[in-house]
């Protein structure tokens, strides 16, 4: 029985790149010469800090700008308030990997109103795609690229 795994992974070195060509930019450029603006990984997802509120908001643009280059999508990113603390302006940037339950539910519903003739199950953080011939496992793959998302889908281990 024909299968494929839908599941919404971070390419983390493309990441890690994008990081270090950001650091370099925000060293370089003149007009984040002594704002501290730093961008960074730790376990809470990405940090943008600076001096002020409009420079740590232009080093996230600078952060997004080196994403998408290194064709990242920016649907992974879930960009949270800046918090100002005394001198510094901080902006927690989380990275959203793997489907949750409730986006996995509506892939499974949307699939299913449909009509076509495949079975979705959620396991773990994909949804796995069954069905009785190759078509209509195409069809339900074209169903969820035109599906208008706030996540990342790629479709892995397509077996015969």
């Amino acid at each position: 029985m024909p299968s494929f795994d839908v599941v919404s992974k971070v390419p983390w070195s493309e990441v890690d790149n994008a990081l270090t060509q950001a650091s370099k930019e925000l060293d370089q450029r003149f007009d984040f010469k002594g704002t501290e603006a730093v961008v960074e990984k730790t376990k809470d997802g990405l940090i943008v800090r600076a001096n002020a509120e409009d420079r740590a908001k232009a080093a996230l643009v600078v952060l997004q700008e080196k994403l998408a280059k290194r064709k990242v999508s920016l649907k992974y990113l879930d960009v949270q308030k800046p918090e100002t603390t005394g001198k510094t302006t901080r902006i927690v940037v989380k990275v959203k990997e793997g489907i949750e339950g409730e986006k996995g539910k509506i892939l499974v519903v949307m699939i299913k109103e449909a009509k076509l003739k495949v079975q979705a199950s959620i396991q773990d953080s994909q949804v796995r795609i069954t069905g009785k011939n190759k078509d209509d496992l195409q069809a339900t793959m074209a169903l969820l690229r035109g599906a208008d998302l706030d996540i990342e889908l790629q479709f892995q281990n397509f077996r015969d």
